[in-house]
């Protein structure tokens, strides 16, 4: 049995309005084989391909290696834009060692709503994938029960856009409580809206569900050459 945890801290500023929520990088991350494009930071596998998108939505010329400057460029970016990662796997057991979500098992969360506690300036909640089971989204609305919250539906189109109502006197878990240190939290008195995104998932995986909208239809139509990874740049150049 393979204990699959969570390499990297969540990458959360004071300034911080968007949250980019997954669930684990690949289990190379953990072990450090990084493979020769990878870049030592969160989302940094070359075939998760956020960073793909990222960068041609902002022609970042972005390094896709293992040095301290791929992840430096990728912290800037991030500290530009007010973005924060904070994937909500803490960690996991797994009988084989791959990246399937489904294959978690034992699964430890992080609070994430702890962090939206401490980080008032949070308004929007970007998942790296949608409500399929062992999914970023599946984990978060099992995560918010703990505090009686719920999605909202907000926009049934995909990305998919939901909502709920932080409010700061909401009680969180015996387990979540050692997660955020009580001294830090610096939420305001009072209520807000904070709007999730389910965007399509970076990996090839979701190509098939992709080809099957009618909207990527319609493009694919228009432009013969219009592929899955333009659909990406374009869904996740509204939100990022």
């Amino acid at each position: 049995m393979f204990f699959h945890k969570h390499p990297y801290e969540p990458f959360i500023q004071p300034d911080t309005k968007k949250l980019i929520v997954g669930t684990l990088p690949p289990p190379r991350f953990s072990t450090g084989d990084l493979l020769e494009k990878d870049v030592d930071f969160c989302y940094g596998s070359y075939y998760n391909s956020l960073w793909l998108f990222i960068d041609k939505i902002h022609n970042l010329s972005l390094r896709y290696d293992n040095s301290q400057e791929a992840v430096n460029q990728r912290k800037q970016f991030l500290i530009d834009h007010q973005i924060g990662v904070c994937d909500i796997v803490k960690s996991a057991k797994r009988d084989k060692i791959d990246a399937s979500d489904l294959g978690m098992k034992n699964i430890k969360l992080r609070d994430v709503v702890g962090y939206l506690r401490q980080y008032p300036n949070i308004k929007t909640i970007l998942f790296t994938g949608g409500n399929s089971k062992n999914g970023p989204e599946y984990f978060f609305r099992k995560h918010l029960k703990d505090y009686n919250l719920k999605l909202e539906l907000v926009n049934n189109e995909v990305p998919r856009i939901h909502q709920f109502t932080l409010n700061c006197h909401s009680e969180r878990s015996e387990e979540s409580k050692n997660e955020i240190p009580q001294s830090h939290s610096s939420f305001r008195n009072g209520k807000r809206t904070i709007k999730t995104v389910s965007l399509t998932s970076g990996s090839g995986a979701a190509n098939i569900s992709i080809s099957r909208l009618p909207l990527y239809k319609q493009l694919k139509a228009k432009n013969p050459d219009f592929n899955t990874f333009d659909f990406r740049v374009m869904q996740y150049s509204k939100y990022l």
